[in-house]
């Protein structure tokens, strides 16, 4: 049977929750990133399907570390939010700085979007 859980985690424990489900095997799915007033990123993970998704809501400027040293695929993801959703990643392993996208518009999907 397939199950689904949402956990909401603080900014502060993200890589400590990453590192027990890499340590039980579970398999980073996706990262995904909405904004409405605030940044929601949601961390999607599965095993046996079990899946689980650690959610942070979080202030624009808030800086994130980055899973890529545990997860080697997720600079990918991270990159594309960090570039699209100005998200302040930080230790990726593999960082484009903000150039894996040609795009005209800086932080497209930031909308009613102050400079930061």
């Amino acid at each position: 049977m397939i199950t689904e859980q949402i956990k909401t985690i603080a900014v502060e424990t993200l890589v400590q929750e990453v590192t027990s489900l890499k340590q039980t095997e579970y398999d980073l799915v996706a990262i995904t990133c909405t904004y409405d007033e605030m940044l929601e990123l949601s961390y999607s993970f599965e095993k046996e399907q079990e899946f689980l998704h650690l959610r942070l809501v979080i202030d624009r400027g808030t800086q994130l570390a980055s899973i890529s040293q545990l997860y080697a695929y997720a600079f990918l993801y991270e990159n594309e939010i960090k570039e699209l959703f100005d998200v302040k990643i930080t230790g990726i392993t593999i960082d484009f700085e903000n150039q894996l996208y040609q795009i005209a518009e800086k932080t497209p999907f930031i909308t009613n979007k102050e400079e930061s």
